[in-house]
């Protein structure tokens, strides 16, 4: 397939995402790399593969599908690709309940979308998609900005459909139902006032067949929402505009739950209340507590004011849950930068690349060759540990490898904590650190054992790579140059250790 034909499939496919033509879409996506593809261009099939996936909900496939376009990327070097593709990155850490790496994801991508110098179209889809990345996540003022910027790009560089594709009334549509979770309904009102407004001049316009569908969707769910909160609008039909969302999950969600708005306004309570029994939605799509918030309408329309306080109350619960995360994601990343800042203190001595571990700031097992060495130089005794990751293989399967890098940074950060001061710590490679500690007994290295096994299983891992668990197990092995030739020997004798302590200890017989 040549350059233009293949630039010319990709702005195809990207089209039928927008007009939420799906299953063409990734047609034309695995066509295009099964074929020859320039480097840029297999980025762009990658970002436009996960993009896709996200859409139709294909949970188990986002990991790997991720880690596949951060690899083509890392070699392109594109910032507006890496961006986007960063943005999507936070979109599959919320979606696994990762709000860790959804925020590290979000940072990396405005990073790296703002360091963009010469922009195109793919730039201003680069801003959209944190834009909505951003929303998802309840960053609803940086979700409005982002999107503004997408659109100033895309008319910069001439797009004509710029205030069409980058209209996005969802991202109002997701802050004003959050308004209303946490008991500003004039808010929430004010909002969706201003979005059937939007839609009554694009009506008019005749501007709303261009329209993305699930943005035609939003404008719908806006009208049926206001309808609960008592403001019926005239002359407006919302359920065509829920019925033309799409086919996306978001898609789905909406009509699921505007035919409960519908049932509350139209004064059918019992009717929605049991649609809500039955209603699956996504928690991302309009907010975990929007159930709960319909629940609280649907009570309060049938006269039932104690299980519509007690709903209301579980809604405002969840709306604020996120924010109760944030902030000890806040305390936590306080800690891990002066976790890395001590390390970097005690490395700078070795800071050269040729030894140092780039990922973790670690020595790396060159210089600790050289460190063992000049141990048994000085006629020191001493006793090496190594320390192999449980659980680690699990999170490059479920979360991918870039979860794993971070899993992997942040074991490097708690081993330097917990060591004493002379004790030395490097990556020995994969996911096996090594530690040295100098003229100590085998009672203090199990205390010092202890200490890490403890310290890894008490961080925040749920946070992080949320189902996958990561533990530590260690063998250590004396360290004494009459005894052993070089560090590889040492590191086998403890490599030993660490196996036996792993592996299950046979049932006695009964």
């Amino acid at each position: 397939m040549a350059v233009a034909d293949r630039t010319s499939e990709l702005a195809r496919a990207r089209r039928l995402i927008f007009e939420d033509q799906l299953g063409e879409a990734m047609t034309v996506v695995d066509r295009v790399l099964a074929g020859d593809q320039a480097p840029h261009d297999r980025v762009e099939a990658l970002t436009l593969r996960l993009i896709t996936l996200i859409n139709l909900g294909k949970a188990g496939d986002l990991a790997a599908a991720l880690d596949a376009g951060l690899a083509a990327a890392r070699q392109v070097q594109d910032p507006a690709q890496y961006g986007e593709l960063q943005a999507l990155a936070a979109i599959v850490a919320l979606r696994a309940g990762s709000l860790d790496r959804c925020v590290r994801a979000l940072v990396h991508g405005s990073r790296a979308l703002g360091a963009v110098e010469l922009t195109d179209e793919g730039t201003a889809w680069g801003w959209h998609n944190l834009a909505m990345a951003y929303s998802y996540t309840g960053f609803h003022g940086h979700a409005l900005a982002a999107m503004e910027k997408a659109r100033e790009v895309a008319v910069e560089v001439g797009v004509p459909t710029a205030n069409t594709d980058f209209a996005a009334p969802q991202i109002r549509l997701r802050l004003a139902v959050d308004l209303d979770h946490r008991g500003d309904s004039e808010g929430c009102q004010r909002i969706l006032r201003d979005i059937v407004h939007d839609l009554e001049r694009k009506q008019k316009d005749d501007e709303l067949s261009r329209l993305r569908p699930i943005a035609r969707g939003a404008m719908g769910y806006a009208v049926v929402r206001l309808g609960t909160l008592g403001v019926v609008q005239t002359g407006l039909e919302a359920w065509p505009l829920l019925e033309s969302a799409g086919m996306s999950t978001r898609a789905g969600d909406l009509r699921t739950l505007g035919a409960v708005c519908q049932a509350i306004a139209e004064r059918r309570p019992i009717e929605a209340v049991a649609r809500l029994e039955t209603a699956t939605v996504a928690e991302d799509s309009l907010g975990g507590a929007e159930i709960h918030r319909l629940r609280a309408l649907a009570h309060l329309g049938a006269a039932d004011y104690r299980l519509a306080y007690h709903a209301d109350r579980s809604a405002f619960r969840v709306a604020v849950a996120q924010l109760d995360r944030l902030r000890d994601l806040f305390v936590e990343g306080v800690a891990a930068l002066l976790d890395h800042e001590d390390m970097v203190r005690r490395i700078d001595f070795h800071r050269g690349e040729a030894l140092t571990d780039p990922l973790t700031g670690l020595p790396n097992r060159r210089y600790l060759e050289e460190h063992v060495s000049k141990l048994f130089k000085a006629g020191g005794h001493a006793v090496l540990g190594v320390c192999d990751l449980d659980g680690f293989k699990d999170v490059n399967t479920v979360h991918g490898h870039l979860s794993g890098d971070l899993v992997l940074q942040r074991v490097a950060g708690v081993l330097n904590r917990v060591m004493r001061k002379g004790d030395f710590v490097a990556r020995y490679g994969g996911d096996e650190f090594v530690v040295v500690l100098p003229t100590t007994s085998a009672g203090e290295a199990r205390e010092i054992s202890r200490r890490i096994v403890a310290a890894v299983a008490a961080e925040d891992w749920h946070s992080l790579v949320p189902g996958t668990p990561v533990g530590v197990t260690i063998g250590w092995a004396g360290l004494q140059g009459e005894d052993f030739g070089s560090v590889a020997a040492a590191f086998e004798a403890a490599d030993h250790a660490m196996l036996r302590a792993k592996a299950p200890r046979p049932r006695a017989a009964s």
